[in-house]
């Protein structure tokens, strides 16, 4: 009797083992399954940001005149590459240092990347959302786009070199310090401060560069006269409607991949909350202008749907849909009459930038503290986090932009401007036309 008890309570016992095991082994496979989806997913929201880039090449380009054209093209495609290199160089780890040597506002673990060894770098990063090298290409995206809100502001008058020595000081340093601050882990992060997206953290501080660049560069030639302003078109509003479309498509990468995982319900709800943003910014832009201007605006409701999509960068997470409509025709209706402010103090900015990108960037930070679903979302903090961002900006920004100013200038001469950059910057056209030949 007691050796078949013996022999039962064995084979029980076996039996459990061997469902343990199957039980684990389904665990890991299941882990393995969800740890391929996530980092699917962000590397399909990387792509997306990356054709922003495009977006915002070709919205800068129909803003602006045909002259400068080519100009506008090479400057968005040289920001692309020093944003990667320098973030590969040096701009990763200092956003995301580990430690930090200053208190909590800067940390640096060295130069270069590496991934940790075997599964480190892989299905025990992040939690198993997605890999080391996927977190450094997502990330460098973002960093790209912030000097690329500097190229539109101070298009068709600043010099070429100028501005890419610029590019690669701001981005690779100036950008990912200050971004350490929140999503490094650092002293506004440890404050309460939020910005999910980087209506701050991207677009802002994006934003308080170019307002610097164009007031140190002054208008274009021929922009404002004792009296009065006179408009300087862009030179082709079907390219500038190509790029917001394709920038709204980024978005669903830029706000959606934020999410940092393939979690479907909160991925859903992104991109609901960034539709709406955009769609109620074109309809707050549209009203606004109409009644402004007396005539219905393409560009105005174009960049109200940018504003919309700024303003909703900071909270697309922690907002109810109609909230994020709300935040969206608000922005829509602040750019309006941000163009309208800058144009009348004679800040000349072809493309409307700041406004959107600055403006409407603070607007979408401060929001979180109003219309956040989360309790410890604080407004007084959206605000210290915003006068923080601004102050170190504008203090980097002039610092670089003065610097180079006195060094070796920033703008283009009288002639070279009234002739085009496309020509006195890179002896070539977009279109045929603008060379003038002398036949001996």
């Amino acid at each position: 009797m007691v050796k078949k008890l013996l022999c039962l309570f064995f084979a029980v016992g076996f039996v459990l083992a061997q469902s343990t095991v199957g039980f684990a082994e389904e665990a890991s496979v299941a882990a393995q399954a969800m740890f391929t989806v996530n980092n699917t997913w962000m590397l399909v929201a990387t792509f997306l940001v990356f054709i922003m880039h495009l977006g915002f090449a070709t919205l800068e380009a129909g803003l602006t005149q045909a002259k400068n054209t080519v100009n506008i093209l090479f400057k968005n495609t040289s920001i692309i590459a020093i944003g990667l290199l320098t973030y590969a160089i040096c701009g990763f780890n200092l956003m995301y240092p580990g430690d930090f040597s200053i208190g909590q506002f800067f940390g640096f673990s060295g130069f270069g990347i590496a991934s940790p060894e075997g599964a480190a770098g892989l299905i025990e990063y992040a939690d198993g959302n997605y890999t080391y090298w996927t977190d450094f290409l997502f990330q460098a995206m973002f960093a790209a786009t912030a000097a690329t809100i500097v190229s539109g502001a101070v298009a068709e008058r600043i010099k070429l070199s100028s501005f890419l020595i610029f590019t690669t000081i701001y981005v690779g340093l100036v950008y990912p310090i200050v971004g350490s601050w929140k999503w490094g882990g650092g002293w506004l992060d440890q404050m309460g401060f939020y910005d999910f997206a980087g209506s701050t953290l991207v677009h802002s501080v994006g934003g308080w560069a170019a307002l610097v660049g164009v007031i140190l560069l002054g208008p274009r030639l021929g922009k404002y006269f004792k009296g009065g302003i006179r408009p300087i078109l862009g030179h082709n509003l079907p390219l500038v409607t190509i790029g917001v479309f394709l920038l709204w498509l980024g978005w669903f990468g830029f706000n959606g991949g934020s999410v940092l995982s393939a979690d479907p319900g909160l991925v859903s709800l992104v991109f609901v909350t960034t539709s709406l943003a955009a769609a109620a910014g074109i309809i707050g832009a549209m009203i606004t202008s109409w009644i402004a201007q007396k005539k219905p605006d393409l560009t105005m409701i174009l960049n109200g749907c940018l504003a919309g999509l700024v303003g909703i960068t900071a909270g697309a997470d922690t907002v109810t849909v109609c909230s994020a409509a709300i935040i969206g025709g608000i922005a829509g209706v602040i750019v309006v009459f941000s163009v309208i402010f800058f144009d009348r103090i004679k800040i000349d900015d072809p493309v409307g930038a700041i406004s959107v990108h600055l403006v409407c960037g603070i607007w979408g930070t401060l929001a979180v503290g109003i219309f956040s679903t989360n309790p410890d979302h604080s407004f007084m903090t959206q605000l210290i986090g915003v006068a923080a961002y601004g102050a170190f900006c504008l203090a980097s920004a002039f610092a670089i932009f003065g610097g180079l100013k006195a060094v070796m200038g920033i703008r283009v001469t009288e002639i070279e401007e009234r002739q085009g950059l496309d020509i006195s910057e890179h002896g070539m056209e977009a279109y045929g036309g603008f060379q003038i030949f002398t036949t001996q």
